[in-house]
């Protein structure tokens, strides 16, 4: 049965008042599975409802999901993070770098802090022309008690992202520590930010693009993934007599006789 008239010029207007535009495109079925991750990246303690954020425990059963899901061929994650709980944003990226489905990441606006690890986790990544990425050592907020302690619990943590991020980019540890404890380019910290190219320059990232170059990427590994099909067609395999057996030759001797 139709809508009534009413009901649409009613649906259209508050298309608009939402959205500003009069309806979103609709989406045909896709094999690829796009998650985003905005925000701050929340862990065990809940933020602000000011803030805008990323449930870590929301986002791993979807991980699971895709996974498990035949029509899923491949996984987009876009970035637009400015960090985050640590072990929340490590948790999402050893998740993302053991997925067995192709997996391609895209950082815009900004992948910070522990989004870094985030960004390296997939088979390909990419980042935006004018998009940044903040490298600086982990802090902690709050009460410190034994603080020889806590800075040896600091230090191994911190060498957890140090290890998992060079393992999973070209970057060398060297060069990755020395823009972590760069000081005088970062007002209140110490760290680098790093614009685009300089991402790639430094190994972080592989390829600078867009949103149009990460599925062109994503696309490649799927098909690379697929099993290969030989469609020519097949040959007919034609025996001669020849090759059965050889034609029979009977050398005569000088007298008429046969040889033996």
């Amino acid at each position: 049965m139709a809508e009534p008239a009413g009901g649409i010029e009613k649906t259209k207007l508050e298309a608009i008042q939402q959205l500003g535009q009069m309806g979103t495109p609709p989406a045909d079925p896709s094999n690829i599975f796009c998650m985003t991750i905005i925000g701050q990246v929340e862990g065990h303690m809940v933020l602000p409802p000011q803030n805008k954020t990323t449930k870590y425990e929301h986002l791993i059963p979807q991980l699971v999901a895709a996974e498990q899901t035949n029509k899923i061929e491949g996984i987009l994650i876009v970035l637009n993070t400015v960090g985050g709980d640590v072990e929340a944003g490590l948790a999402i990226a050893e998740m993302i770098s053991s997925l067995s489905k192709p997996t391609v990441t895209l950082v815009l606006g900004g992948g910070h802090s522990i989004g870094v690890p985030i960004a390296v986790s997939g088979n390909r990544s990419f980042i935006a022309q004018s998009a940044t990425m903040t490298i600086h050592p982990i802090r902690m907020n709050g009460l410190v008690i034994g603080v020889p302690q806590t800075f040896e619990y600091l230090e191994k943590m911190q060498e957890r992202v140090v290890r998992f991020v060079t393992s999973h980019s070209n970057v060398k540890e060297e060069k990755f520590k020395e823009l972590m404890f760069k000081t005088g380019e970062l007002t209140r910290d110490i760290g680098t930010t790093v614009i685009g190219e300089d991402a790639v320059k430094h190994g972080l990232i592989d390829e600078v693009g867009g949103l149009g170059h990460a599925l062109r990427a994503l696309n490649e590994l799927i098909q690379q993934r697929k099993p290969v099909r030989d469609d020519s067609p097949i040959q007919p395999f034609a025996i001669t007599a020849t090759e059965i057996a050889p034609p029979l030759t009977t050398p005569v001797t000088p007298e008429g006789g046969l040889t033996q």
